[in-house]
């Protein structure tokens, strides 16, 4: 294996593993580039990303600009003197005059089989949309959304079961792995990419806080995906007596009725199509129960009807 000067880009959890690979494979990571930190938790304290966490540990130079476009930023990118960069999930869209520097280009880890899911949530996009299997591109960037040639890719099944929390983990130790075997690739002159098929294009938006609350006039197999899709982080929830119900979890139900209607005492709903019962749910400032749990100290009665976004 050849050593590489490589530059890491990269904010959130995802990206960690590649960045550790990329390292415990012995290539010089000169540099890290992640968002800056937001502000989070009760006291709205600055908080460094993931990625940038990591790096610092150890003992890795990070830069956290808030675009590219400045000169400035481009010229500390070029003295670097980078073989290649490695993007993975950083947020911030890359200008020609940094995607053309490094001698090998920028590579980009993507957790969909591309061209499915360009964009900025695939993961989250595949469960809602419930596609029976999804994975990994290692694509060579270019100037538009995820749309460059792909290098390597590889494929996992999406269980019934699966959360967006299980299946980002499941990928990115994936993408880890598998940026390793492009990076050789390239190095060696014996990988080669591949345009992108014209047909099967479809784009992952961000997730939005209205696509939080849950609306029961969808399908309850809908519902469960969505829930699945949030879970664990933004969530999802429900209105009761004006107090947000967090649903961590859910499974089907039988029964039948309008809408948000509470059909038992185990806290089956009524949905456009089925029913649903959450099975883990969350109070504001409470720890997350099992639903039995839940409604021993917060019972709602069969018969109410909750209810649905204006």
């Amino acid at each position: 294996m050849t050593r590489l000067r490589v530059v890491f880009m990269g904010t959130p959890e995802f990206a960690v593993p590649a960045l550790e690979s990329l390292a415990a494979a012995g290539h010089d990571i000169v540099g890290v580039y992640s968002q800056p930190p937001r502000r989070a938790g009760r006291g709205q304290k600055e908080r460094p990303s993931p990625v940038e966490e990591v790096a610092r540990q150890r003992g890795i130079s990070v830069r956290t600009p808030g675009k590219l476009k400045d000169k400035s930023e481009q010229e500390d990118f070029a003295a670097l003197k980078p073989d290649i960069a490695v993007v993975a999930a950083y947020g911030l869209i890359l200008p020609a005059a940094v995607l053309h520097l490094p001698r090998l280009g920028c590579i980009n880890i993507h957790a969909s089989l591309l061209p499915r899911w360009r964009g900025a949530a695939p993961i989250n996009r595949a469960i809602l949309a419930g596609d029976e299997k999804t994975g990994v591109t290692i694509m060579a960037m270019d100037e538009g959304l995820d749309t460059g040639p792909t290098l390597l890719s590889e494929s996992v099944s999406i269980g019934p079961k699966t959360t967006a929390g299980e299946l980002t983990s499941v990928l990115a130790s994936m993408g880890a792995r598998l940026v390793l075997k492009a990076l050789d690739g390239l190095e060696a002159g014996t990988l080669q990419s591949h345009p992108q098929p014209q047909e099967g294009v479809t784009y992952a938006p961000k997730l939005t806080r209205e696509e939080e609350r849950l609306d029961w006039r969808e399908k309850a197999s809908a519902l469960e995906r969505k829930i699945r899709a949030f879970a664990p982080s933004p969530g999802t929830w429900f209105d009761y007596a004006g107090e947000r119900i967090r649903v961590m979890g859910a499974e089907s139900a039988s029964g039948s009725g309008k809408p948000g209607t509470v059909l038992d005492g185990r806290l089956a709903i009524a949905c456009g199509e089925g029913a649903l019962r959450p099975i883990t749910v969350q109070r504001a400032g409470r720890s997350a129960l099992p639903v039995d749990d839940f409604l021993r100290g917060k019972p709602i009665p069969p018969g109410t009807v909750l209810p649905v976004p204006d």
